[in-house]
Protein backbone atom coordinates (compact mmCIF):
# COMPACT_ATOMS: atom_id res chain seq x y z
CA UNK A 1 0.00 0.00 0.00
CA UNK A 2 2.91 2.79 0.53
CA UNK A 3 4.04 2.10 -2.94
CA UNK A 4 1.06 2.59 -4.30
CA UNK A 5 0.75 6.03 -2.10
CA UNK A 6 3.82 6.66 -3.68
CA UNK A 7 3.08 6.18 -6.75
CA UNK A 8 0.06 8.25 -6.63
CA UNK A 9 2.11 10.98 -5.33
CA UNK A 10 4.93 10.45 -8.31
CA UNK A 11 2.18 11.04 -10.57
CA UNK A 12 0.28 13.50 -9.19
CA UNK A 13 3.23 15.71 -9.28
CA UNK A 14 4.25 14.78 -13.06
CA UNK A 15 0.46 15.15 -14.27
CA UNK A 16 1.19 18.75 -16.10
CA UNK A 17 3.62 18.00 -19.29
CA UNK A 18 3.63 14.21 -18.80
CA UNK A 19 2.13 14.15 -22.78
CA UNK A 20 4.92 16.46 -23.97
CA UNK A 21 7.61 14.09 -22.97
CA UNK A 22 5.70 10.97 -23.82
CA UNK A 23 7.38 10.67 -27.74
CA UNK A 24 11.00 11.37 -26.26
CA UNK A 25 11.16 8.86 -23.11
CA UNK A 26 9.23 5.92 -25.27
CA UNK A 27 12.36 5.37 -28.20
CA UNK A 28 9.61 2.96 -29.67
CA UNK A 29 6.17 5.54 -29.23
CA UNK A 30 4.62 4.56 -32.39
CA UNK A 31 5.32 1.09 -32.82
CA UNK A 32 4.29 0.30 -29.32
CA UNK A 33 1.43 2.34 -28.75
CA UNK A 34 0.48 1.03 -32.87
CA UNK A 35 0.58 -2.26 -31.38
CA UNK A 36 -1.75 -2.16 -28.69
CA UNK A 37 -4.40 -0.50 -30.47
CA UNK A 38 -3.98 -2.52 -33.30
CA UNK A 39 -5.01 -5.35 -31.00
CA UNK A 40 -7.99 -4.20 -29.61
CA UNK A 41 -10.20 -5.63 -32.17
CA UNK A 42 -14.49 -5.84 -31.62
CA UNK A 43 -17.05 -6.33 -33.52
CA UNK A 44 -19.14 -4.54 -30.78
CA UNK A 45 -20.76 -1.34 -32.54
CA UNK A 46 -20.27 1.00 -29.17
CA UNK A 47 -18.08 -1.08 -27.30
CA UNK A 48 -17.09 -0.57 -23.61
CA UNK A 49 -13.63 -0.23 -23.08
CA UNK A 50 -11.98 -0.13 -19.87
CA UNK A 51 -8.32 1.42 -19.21
CA UNK A 52 -6.45 0.55 -16.10
CA UNK A 53 -3.92 3.30 -14.63
CA UNK A 54 -5.37 5.60 -18.35
CA UNK A 55 -3.45 8.59 -16.47
CA UNK A 56 -3.81 11.79 -18.48
CA UNK A 57 -6.18 9.43 -21.43
CA UNK A 58 -3.17 9.10 -23.82
CA UNK A 59 -3.70 5.47 -24.89
CA UNK A 60 -8.01 6.11 -24.45
CA UNK A 61 -7.49 8.98 -26.90
CA UNK A 62 -5.94 6.74 -29.64
CA UNK A 63 -8.38 3.99 -28.86
CA UNK A 64 -11.37 6.53 -30.00
CA UNK A 65 -10.15 7.32 -32.88
CA UNK A 66 -10.01 4.05 -33.87
CA UNK A 67 -13.62 3.41 -32.12
CA UNK A 68 -15.24 6.76 -32.11
CA UNK A 69 -18.96 5.29 -30.78
CA UNK A 70 -17.00 3.50 -27.59
CA UNK A 71 -18.20 4.05 -24.07
CA UNK A 72 -14.95 4.85 -21.86
CA UNK A 73 -14.09 4.00 -18.62
CA UNK A 74 -10.48 5.32 -17.23
CA UNK A 75 -9.15 4.26 -13.67
CA UNK A 76 -6.26 5.77 -12.65
CA UNK A 77 -4.81 6.34 -8.72
CA UNK A 78 -3.87 9.96 -9.51
CA UNK A 79 -6.40 12.89 -9.26
CA UNK A 80 -4.45 15.29 -11.22
CA UNK A 81 -3.80 13.08 -14.35
CA UNK A 82 -7.36 12.22 -14.75
CA UNK A 83 -8.09 15.64 -14.32
CA UNK A 84 -5.67 16.06 -17.60
CA UNK A 85 -7.54 13.23 -19.63
CA UNK A 86 -11.03 15.47 -18.50
CA UNK A 87 -9.12 18.28 -20.41
CA UNK A 88 -8.05 16.27 -23.32
CA UNK A 89 -11.57 14.64 -23.60
CA UNK A 90 -13.69 18.03 -22.87
CA UNK A 91 -17.52 17.51 -22.38
CA UNK A 92 -17.07 14.37 -24.39
CA UNK A 93 -19.78 12.31 -23.20
CA UNK A 94 -19.45 8.32 -22.54
CA UNK A 95 -16.31 8.43 -20.56
CA UNK A 96 -16.20 7.94 -17.26
CA UNK A 97 -13.45 8.80 -14.51
CA UNK A 98 -13.17 6.54 -11.62
CA UNK A 99 -10.27 7.90 -9.52
CA UNK A 100 -9.14 4.81 -7.30
CA UNK A 101 -7.29 1.51 -7.23
CA UNK A 102 -7.92 -0.76 -10.18
CA UNK A 103 -6.25 -3.50 -8.80
CA UNK A 104 -9.96 -4.45 -7.17
CA UNK A 105 -12.05 -2.52 -9.82
CA UNK A 106 -14.91 -4.59 -10.66
CA UNK A 107 -17.19 -3.76 -13.41
CA UNK A 108 -21.52 -3.10 -12.66
CA UNK A 109 -21.22 -5.06 -16.41
CA UNK A 110 -18.47 -6.46 -18.81
CA UNK A 111 -16.19 -4.74 -21.05
CA UNK A 112 -15.17 -5.35 -24.53
CA UNK A 113 -12.16 -4.14 -24.21
CA UNK A 114 -9.38 -3.76 -21.26
CA UNK A 115 -6.56 -2.20 -21.68
CA UNK A 116 -3.56 -0.94 -19.73
CA UNK A 117 -0.48 1.58 -20.90
CA UNK A 118 2.76 1.47 -18.98
CA UNK A 119 0.92 1.25 -15.70
CA UNK A 120 0.66 -2.57 -14.38
CA UNK A 121 4.66 -2.19 -13.76
CA UNK A 122 4.34 -0.23 -10.91
CA UNK A 123 2.43 -3.22 -9.17
CA UNK A 124 3.77 -6.33 -6.77
CA UNK A 125 3.76 -9.26 -8.88
CA UNK A 126 0.80 -10.17 -6.85
CA UNK A 127 -0.43 -7.03 -7.78
CA UNK A 128 -0.20 -7.90 -11.25
CA UNK A 129 -1.58 -11.68 -10.85
CA UNK A 130 -4.83 -10.14 -9.21
CA UNK A 131 -5.02 -7.55 -11.86
CA UNK A 132 -4.87 -10.32 -14.59
CA UNK A 133 -6.98 -11.89 -12.65
CA UNK A 134 -9.87 -9.11 -12.12
CA UNK A 135 -9.79 -7.84 -15.88
CA UNK A 136 -10.96 -11.64 -16.93
CA UNK A 137 -13.98 -11.12 -14.70
CA UNK A 138 -14.68 -7.82 -16.26
CA UNK A 139 -14.61 -8.89 -19.97
CA UNK A 140 -17.33 -10.37 -21.87
CA UNK A 141 -16.74 -13.78 -23.08
CA UNK A 142 -14.46 -13.25 -26.59
CA UNK A 143 -13.09 -9.73 -24.90
CA UNK A 144 -9.74 -8.93 -25.21
CA UNK A 145 -7.28 -7.61 -23.05
CA UNK A 146 -3.97 -5.61 -24.00
CA UNK A 147 -1.29 -4.69 -21.84
CA UNK A 148 1.41 -2.40 -23.23
CA UNK A 149 4.27 -1.97 -20.54
CA UNK A 150 7.59 -2.72 -19.68
CA UNK A 151 9.32 -6.10 -18.11
CA UNK A 152 12.10 -7.13 -16.60
CA UNK A 153 15.04 -8.61 -19.06
CA UNK A 154 15.22 -12.58 -18.68
CA UNK A 155 19.06 -12.11 -16.59
CA UNK A 156 20.94 -9.28 -14.70
CA UNK A 157 22.91 -8.26 -17.80
CA UNK A 158 20.22 -8.09 -20.05
CA UNK A 159 17.92 -6.34 -17.81
CA UNK A 160 20.70 -3.86 -17.29
CA UNK A 161 21.38 -3.80 -20.92
CA UNK A 162 17.76 -2.49 -21.52
CA UNK A 163 17.98 0.27 -19.20
CA UNK A 164 21.37 1.76 -20.15
CA UNK A 165 20.04 1.34 -24.13
CA UNK A 166 16.92 3.79 -22.84
CA UNK A 167 18.97 6.26 -21.10
CA UNK A 168 21.21 6.24 -23.49
CA UNK A 169 18.46 7.00 -26.09
CA UNK A 170 16.60 9.69 -23.88
CA UNK A 171 19.83 11.61 -22.60
CA UNK A 172 19.92 12.29 -26.30
CA UNK A 173 16.45 13.32 -26.86
CA UNK A 174 16.70 16.83 -26.05
CA UNK A 175 14.85 16.60 -22.84
CA UNK A 176 15.95 19.28 -20.37
CA UNK A 177 17.72 17.72 -17.34
CA UNK A 178 15.28 18.14 -15.16
CA UNK A 179 12.75 16.24 -17.47
CA UNK A 180 15.61 13.39 -17.26
CA UNK A 181 16.13 13.90 -13.82
CA UNK A 182 12.11 13.00 -13.33
CA UNK A 183 12.54 10.53 -15.69
CA UNK A 184 15.25 8.63 -13.72
CA UNK A 185 13.30 9.16 -10.62
CA UNK A 186 10.13 7.90 -11.88
CA UNK A 187 11.78 4.70 -12.17
CA UNK A 188 12.74 4.15 -8.45
CA UNK A 189 8.89 3.25 -8.37
CA UNK A 190 9.01 0.42 -11.09
CA UNK A 191 8.52 -3.29 -9.75
CA UNK A 192 9.15 -4.58 -13.15
CA UNK A 193 8.15 -8.41 -13.54
CA UNK A 194 9.18 -10.97 -16.54
CA UNK A 195 7.69 -11.30 -19.77
CA UNK A 196 7.48 -14.96 -19.62
CA UNK A 197 6.00 -15.22 -15.62
CA UNK A 198 3.07 -12.31 -16.85
CA UNK A 199 2.32 -14.44 -19.95
CA UNK A 200 2.11 -17.08 -17.19
CA UNK A 201 0.00 -15.62 -15.03
CA UNK A 202 -2.09 -14.16 -17.74
CA UNK A 203 -2.59 -18.10 -18.95
CA UNK A 204 -3.21 -18.70 -15.36
CA UNK A 205 -6.25 -15.92 -14.78
CA UNK A 206 -7.95 -18.01 -17.59
CA UNK A 207 -6.82 -15.88 -20.88
CA UNK A 208 -6.41 -18.20 -24.16
CA UNK A 209 -4.18 -17.15 -26.94
CA UNK A 210 -2.24 -15.43 -24.77
CA UNK A 211 0.95 -13.95 -26.17
CA UNK A 212 3.76 -11.11 -26.71
CA UNK A 213 2.77 -9.20 -30.07
CA UNK A 214 5.70 -6.87 -29.62
CA UNK A 215 8.81 -6.34 -28.07
CA UNK A 216 11.96 -3.50 -28.09
CA UNK A 217 14.25 -3.77 -25.30
CA UNK A 218 11.87 -3.75 -22.42
CA UNK A 219 8.89 -2.30 -24.04
CA UNK A 220 6.19 -5.25 -24.54
CA UNK A 221 2.88 -5.51 -25.90
CA UNK A 222 1.08 -8.57 -24.25
CA UNK A 223 -2.23 -9.91 -25.31
CA UNK A 224 -4.72 -12.36 -23.89
CA UNK A 225 -8.38 -13.47 -25.23
CA UNK A 226 -11.47 -14.30 -22.78
CA UNK A 227 -13.11 -17.69 -24.53
CA UNK A 228 -16.68 -17.44 -25.63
Amino acid sequence: MENMHHVRSTFDASANGYDAQRRKLIPCFDDFYGTAVSLAVTGAQEPRILDLGAGTGLLASMLLQKHPEARLTLVDLSDNMLAVAKERFGGQPDIAYVCQDYTSYSAEGEYDLIVSGLSIHHLSDEGKQAVYGQAFANLKPGGIFVNADQVLGRTPFIDTLYKQDWWNKIAASGLAQAELDAARERTKIDRMAGLGDQLDWLAQAGFADVDCVYKYFNFVVMYGRKPL
